[in-house]
C-alpha cells in the first residue's frame, strides 16, 4: 500500500468501528471539560471521571471554584494524582478566566495556553471538544499508534501532531484524534497487546513493529 492507501484504510476503519464517538472525560460544558482535562495528566479518564462530580458539586464555575481555597481543592482531586499543581492551576485559571473574561473559557489556543496548568495538549482538547475547532491533541496512545502505524518516527508528541495534521484531513481532526484513542484502548495496546484482534497494524503497521511483536512471540 501506498502512504496514501495506508491513512485512507486507516480512517474508514476507524469510522466502521467508531461511527459513533464517545468522549472520554464527563463535563457538561467547556469550563467542566477544561478542568477535566488538567486533572487528566498522568492519571486515567476513569479516575478522572470519578472525582469530577465530588468536585463540581462544590464548584462547577470559576465563581464558585475562586470561593474553595486552593487545599480545600486539592483535598477532593487527590486521588487523581499532581494535587498541588492541579489544585494551584484550577484556583488559579478560575480567578483568571474572573477578571479577564466575565468567567467564560477563551476558544483561542494561544489564550487557553495563557492559563496556569493549562499546556498544549489541554488547550487543544478543549478548543476540539467545547468548540468544534480543528485540533488534533496527542496523548500516549495516539503517539504509540502513529509510530507503530508507520506514520510519524516516534520521536516527540510535537512531530506526531505535525505529522498527524499533515496526513489527516482537517475536517476529520477532531473524530480521528478520538478514535484512535479509543482503538489504542481497545485494540492497540502498550501492554498486552493481542495483534490478532488489530486489524489496522495487522494491515498497514510498521515492519520492525510487527517484526519485534513476532520475535517476542517465539
Amino acid at each position: 500500500m501506498t502512504k496514501t492507501e495506508k491513512v485512507d484504510f486507516t480512517i474508514r476503519t476507524l469510522q466502521e468501528i467508531y461511527p459513533e464517538i464517545p468522549v472520554p472525560l464527563a463535563h457538561k460544558d467547556p469550563y467542566s471539560l477544561l478542568i477535566a482535562v488538567l486533572m487528566s495528566a498522568q492519571s486515567t479518564d476513569v479516575k478522572v471521571n470519578q472525582i469530577t462530580p465530588l468536585l463540581f458539586e462544590r464548584a462547577d464555575n470559576p465563581y464558585d471554584m475562586v470561593k474553595l481555597s486552593v487545599e480545600e481543592i486539592r483535598e477532593i482531586i487527590k486521588p487523581v494524582g499532581l494535587s498541588p499543581m492541579k489544585s494551584k492551576g484550577i484556583h488559579g485559571l478560575s480567578k483568571i478566566l474572573i477578571e479577564k473574561y466575565d468567567g467564560q473559557v477563551p476558544q483561542e489556543m494561544e489564550l487557553l495556553e495563557e492559563l496556569p496548568a493549562v499546556g498544549h495538549k489541554t488547550a487543544s482538547v478543549v478548543v476540539s471538544q467545547a468548540f468544534g475547532i480543528p485540533a488534533f491533541p496527542v496523548d500516549t496512545h495516539i503517539h504509540r499508534l502513529m509510530y507503530r502505524w508507520g506514520f510519524s518516527n516516534g520521536k516527540n508528541v510535537v512531530r506526531t501532531e505535525k505529522d498527524a495534521k499533515r496526513l489527516f484531513p482537517k475536517g476529520l481532526w477532531n473524530d480521528l484524534h478520538l478514535q484512535i484513542i479509543w482503538y489504542g484502548r481497545e485494540y492497540c495496546q502498550a501492554r498486552g497487546w493481542n495483534l490478532d484482534n488489530d486489524i489496522i497494524t495487522s494491515t498497514i503497521g510498521r515492519k520492525s513493529v510487527l517484526d519485534d511483536y513476532y520475535l517476542k512471540r517465539k
